[in-house]
């Protein structure tokens, strides 16, 4: 026969209208198995007051985790609790470097570039990670993201408050530069979020090309004057090897094997 344990008696209604009023819903969705909890073991006035401000604190950094990573815009949510460092060609010393995102405190950049499929997107993606999860805000951009608020803003003269915007992210992530022809506003964007964050912000970005080589992509003037300002105080990361996709795949670990 089983024992169905009785419900919790609720708050009463003064003190549930205060703990709304002082926004404390973690706390109070907590309190009435707390405080029932606490008759029945004798607890000390204090380790009640103690248990729900501890509740009301992780259920707050518990939402503040998910509006961080929600307004961050990472493309799949990997992390490096799926990253494997030896199957990257970045030396580890320079991969737990980079971890510590103590650069992020300095205000550095981080260059990843090499061929597709060797790892730099996730490895930006699960940086980024990292750092929301550390408190930072994080904004991740794709280059024709740039360029189309560029085409958005620049009717009304807006652009440089859209980048202000985008500044108050602690890093801000270009991903894939150099896999398609970099268009007049994509480079103006870049350029202007380059220029705007130096030495104020960090700055990630992923690219086929070493920055050396964007002079392929866009004016030469401007790949310049962007470069100059990225590198400056940035980690340049070079990736090698094959594509650890393509190499997935031929060895039938791209998809769940069929019954």
């Amino acid at each position: 026969m089983s024992v169905t344990q009785a419900p919790a008696p609720a708050l009463p209604a003064d003190l549930e209208a205060l703990m709304r009023q002082l926004k404390m819903p973690y706390a109070r969705a907590l309190a009435p198995e707390l405080i029932a909890t606490a008759k029945s073991q004798r607890w000390e006035p204090v380790e009640v007051i103690k248990a729900l401000f501890v509740e009301e604190v992780a259920g707050r950094s518990r939402s503040m985790l998910v509006t961080r990573r929600k307004a961050a815009g990472f493309p799949t949510g990997k992390t490096f609790d799926t990253w494997d460092p030896a199957a990257s060609s970045i030396p580890a010393p320079t991969q737990q470097a980079l971890r510590t995102l103590e650069w992020i405190g300095r205000k550095e950049n981080v260059v990843v570039c090499g061929p597709s499929g060797t790892g730099k997107t996730f490895f930006l993606e699960a940086l980024g990670q990292h750092a929301v999860e550390a408190g930072m805000r994080v904004a991740w951009f794709r280059l024709e993201d740039l360029g189309a608020l560029v085409r958005a803003h620049r009717s009304d003269d807006s652009v440089h408050r859209v980048v202000a915007r985008i500044l108050r992210a602690d890093l801000i992530v270009v991903d894939d530069i150099g896999l398609l022809e970099v268009g007049a506003d994509a480079a103006e964007g870049l350029y202007r979020l380059v220029d705007a964050a130096y030495e104020k912000r960090s700055i990630a970005v992923s690219s086929n090309l070493h920055p050396a080589g964007f002079d392929q992509l866009m004016p030469k003037t401007l790949a310049t004057a962007t470069v100059d300002r990225l590198l400056h105080h940035a980690h340049v990361c070079q990736t090698t090897g094959e594509s650890i996709r393509l190499t997935q795949a031929l060895a039938g670990k791209g998809v769940t094997a069929m019954n």
